[in-house]
């Protein structure tokens, strides 16, 4: 004995079902095939670039760029020698790792108290950080140079007795223009933590340095993440402000380095795809390292109503 079908259910399931050979099923391949093909362009010259950082710079003179063969490995060889990365690694990483820290754990304890307190001037003290991001670098080089060439610090600082050609002042102007967009970020990220979790904090007495540390800090380990990938990424990839307050070749970062492997008449620009290529892998290392939580910052709050 066979039940009958419900008409009603049988409709429905026919709606539902996207019909064989329609317009949507034509368009399902559009999608994929565009974001393909914008990777491809949006790649390309990074794959030209490496591809060709392993080619003799003779053979491509010959045969073009866009061409196979000639491969070799004398230009990381070369590359490392003559731009000394050896010692520009050693001054990026004086420069990144404390700038960094600094700028997350200052970003942090403005952000805290953006967020967790109502005053008067709440959002013009944000507004306040965030103003260093909204006027370009280069429209601040003559008052900062003269400001860093005024400021005297001991000699053990620096060697001019300034802050100019300085590490310390490197940090500093880095420092200045990433709080704001570090600050902006946390106080939108530390709004959304629920209150009943600092409500309970002040009822066991927890002081506010304590909820900082104790209630916030970890919880805001995935916003954390993220901006500790931007941030390594801008300061280590910044090279303005090195060209700028740093006057000897011995302690330019990694990026300004690659200058040495420009020739006054002539330049391999394969020796420079290679130089470039070694660069970029610390960046690449630590955005490998933190994909998970990088991943995890940006999608925070994606889903919430």
């Amino acid at each position: 004995m066979s039940l009958a079908a419900d008409p009603v259910q049988e409709r429905s399931e026919a709606l539902l079902k996207p019909h064989e050979g329609g317009p949507q099923s034509g368009r399902r391949w559009l999608l994929p095939v565009m974001l393909a093909l914008i990777s491809l362009i949006w790649l390309f010259p990074l794959l030209l670039a490496l591809v060709n950082s392993f080619r003799d710079y003779a053979f491509t003179a010959k045969n073009g760029y866009v061409s196979w063969g000639g491969f070799t490995l004398d230009n990381y060889t070369n590359a490392w020698q003559q731009a000394d990365f050896g010692l520009h690694f050693t001054n990026s990483a004086i420069i990144t790792i404390p700038a960094v820290i600094l700028t997350l754990f200052l970003s942090c304890c403005v952000a805290f108290v953006v967020a967790r307190f109502s005053y008067r001037f709440n959002l013009a003290l944000l507004g306040f950080f965030l103003a260093a991001n909204l006027l370009p670098p280069q429209a601040l080089l003559i008052p900062v140079y003269r400001m860093f060439r005024a400021i005297e610090v001991p000699l053990w600082i620096s060697d001019s007795g300034t802050l100019l050609n300085s590490f310390v002042g490197l940090i500093l102007v880095n420092m200045a223009f990433q709080i704001g967009f570090c600050a902006f970020v946390l106080s939108n990220y530390m709004k959304a933590l629920p209150k009943e979790l600092y409500e309970s904090a002040v009822i066991d007495g927890a002081s506010v340095t304590r909820q900082f540390f104790q209630i916030t800090l970890p919880l805001c380990r995935p916003a954390l993440a993220a901006l500790a990938v931007l941030q390594t990424t801008w300061i280590y990839n910044e090279f303005f402000w090195a060209t700028v307050l740093l006057q000897q070749g011995d302690k330019f970062p990694v990026t300004s380095s690659l200058n040495n492997l420009r020739g006054q008449f002539f330049t391999d620009n394969n020796l420079v795809a290679a130089g470039s290529m070694i660069v970029a892998i610390p960046t690449l290392v630590i955005f490998f390292v933190l994909q998970r939580h990088f991943v995890a910052g940006l999608t925070l709050g994606a889903t919430k109503g």
